[in-house]
């Protein structure tokens, strides 16, 4: 402190060499214009999710979902997200006497977490439930408790997805699923028969080879009993301190798909050594480790040799999960900005009056109930594609692709914009805005990043007619009801004619933009519809958020953006 100051502290002035006369004992500050805490609101009171959630079959959720809803709005909630990022996991490799244990330790926060979200069944709790609309109730719950913490659904989507995997080996998926749907959290290695309930991870990725999966080496040794031996590495492994995970490793026959417990059934430990974790740009709250097998016992799931075609299944439940994160990222921004310009006054009246500021929130939740309202969409038609629905299947096999392109890609820029509406006290910490935009990069790389993800999509458009057949078909309800969805349409289908791998992200992008504009046409509100189709398909729309033409109703998009306290 320079001389010839003053601070002030709450036991009074701190004198300094000189000083205003007059002005001791008199406050520096009042807090004022500052937006209170958002707390004590229920985060599933959001229309696009409800109406959604009635459409897709699971309305009987909604009492469930309100009641996550309303834990997901308390300051208890936020206080866990906050310390399982503030504290990260931790690796011990050794105990004190130097036998190897290679455990990952969490604070506590992590666990009140993950056992919240096992009990509401975020996990594999929709494969074991013979209603329909299962796996959209649990889609609705997964993208409300998201918007607590991010970090921690890792493990839970990797669970919920190895299910689909498993069942390539009806004995295995008999063995396994029971404790996989379990709703009870019981964290720790012991022997998996000794459990309430498992946690599954994934292990595919070598350091050679990234996302061509082909380019692994780990390799697997029949045992002559049912097992094998996996021996080699893996660059990520999701979830180190899991139960059970699904790796890929060469076996005679080719690159395969196993399982591979962290505890055998006489309590050792298998050889699967966690060499070290990741540091990560954000998810921090998860672990994600470099591992190594030496001699890791596994069995095989499926056949020998179709390893990526087995897993793909559970690739393609992760990817579902990666657009309901990034959906329920961009709802969380949004909520957060309208909150905060809502409270939030300057040059003599709140933001949210201030007509720019008005147009960028109107912007931001447009596009995250378009994420919203598609997300819900392809959570219902995976519901469908596993009771049976064959083109409810095909349409998720090119419609997951591209929203898991382009809803994961739009994130980052949504989740900055968002923080910017909170000017420089969104830049801070303690706002959890840093969090949210460290974050949202994450889904647009897990389970394939972009150009894997549009690839993806001219794979399905060639190898399955049915599952272009079936994307036109849904575009095609909302015929007739908007000329600019309409044109929208027509230019997709020229370009659908003759597609090229250098155009697959616009393919994409424009596959998503003109399913959103169908789905939003005829389902959400006129406003909503009309500034979507005015922007995203019409061309009048600028490159950043806050671009919106003339015209559109922005006060009833952005009542769309704003809370309801619980009740």
């Amino acid at each position: 402190m320079s001389e010839g100051t003053t601070q002030r502290t709450d036991s009074g002035p701190i004198a300094g060499s000189g000083g205003v006369p007059g002005t001791r004992g008199r406050a520096t500050h009042e807090v004022v214009n500052q937006v209170p805490p958002l707390v004590g609101h229920d985060v599933s009171a959001d229309p696009a999710l409800l109406d959604a959630l009635t459409r897709e079959g699971a309305d009987w959720a909604v009492g469930e979902l309100h009641r996550l809803g309303m834990l997901a709005g308390t300051e208890k909630a936020q206080e866990w997200g906050r310390l399982a990022n503030e504290y990260p996991p931790v690796l011990r490799t050794h105990d004190r006497y130097g036998n190897r244990v290679d455990e990952v330790e969490f604070h506590p926060a992590w666990h009140e977490l993950m056992s919240v979200a096992v009990d509401h069944g975020l996990h594999a709790a929709p494969w074991v439930s013979a209603r329909p609309g299962a796996h959209v109730a649990r889609a609705a719950k997964f993208y409300v408790w998201s918007q607590v913490e991010y970090g921690h659904h890792c493990p839970i989507s990797m669970t919920y997805a190895a299910v689909a995997a498993l069942r390539h080996s009806p004995a295995l998926a008999a063995a396994w699923e029971p404790l996989l749907a379990s709703r009870t959290y019981d964290f720790g290695l012991r022997p998996p028969a000794t459990k309430r309930g498992l946690i599954a991870g994934m292990a595919m990725t070598e350091k050679q080879g990234g996302s061509d999966v082909r380019a692994n080496t780990t390799v697997a040794e029949p045992l002559g009993d049912g097992t094998y031996a996996l021996t080699g590495h893996k660059w990520f492994c999701s979830a180190p301190m899991s139960d059970v995970f699904l790796v890929l490793a060469k076996a005679p026959g080719g690159l395969s798909c196993f399982l591979l417990p962290r505890v055998l059934p006489d309590g050792t430990r298998n050889a699967m050594r966690l060499m070290r974790l990741k540091d990560k740009l954000g998810n921090r709250s998860n672990a994600s480790a470099e591992v190594e097998f030496e001699g890791a016992i596994a069995h095989l799931v499926g056949e020998e040799g179709r390893g990526v075609r087995t897993i793909i299944e559970m690739v393609n439940m992760t990817r579902l999960d990666c657009v309901i994160g990034s959906a329920a990222q961009a709802r969380h921004g949004v909520v957060q900005a309208v909150h905060h310009a809502t409270h939030r006054r300057a040059f003599g009246r709140p933001l949210v009056e201030q007509p720019l500021m008005r147009n960028v929130l109107a912007d931001l939740v447009l596009e995250s109930e378009a994420a919203t309202t598609l997300m819900m969409r392809l959570a219902g038609a995976v519901d469908r594609g596993v009771r049976g629905d064959a083109a409810e299947g095909a349409f998720r096999r090119v419609a997951l692709a591209a929203a898991k392109y382009w809803v994961c890609k739009r994130a980052p820029m949504h989740a900055a914009e968002a923080m910017e509406c909170l000017g420089g006290n969104g830049y801070v910490e303690e706002s959890g805005m840093p969090r949210l935009f460290r974050e949202s990069p994450l889904n647009g790389i897990w389970e394939g990043s972009g150009n894997v993800a549009a690839l993806d999509v001219l794979r399905a458009l060639s190898r399955e007619p049915e599952a272009a057949e079936a994307y036109l078909a849904e575009v095609g309800k909302a015929r007739g009801a908007d000329p600019r969805l309409d044109d929208a349409a027509d230019r997709l289908r020229k370009l659908l004619a003759s597609p090229t791998e250098a155009d697959a992200r616009r393919i994409a992008e424009e596959m998503t933009l003109v399913l959103q504009g169908s789905l939003l046409v005829r389902h959400a509100p006129p406003a909503v519809a009309d500034a979507f189709c005015a922007s995203r398909l019409s061309g009048d729309w600028g490159r950043a958020f806050g671009t919106l033409p003339s015209g559109v109703d922005l006060d009833a998009i952005i009542e769309r953006g704003r809370t309801a306290p619980a009740r």
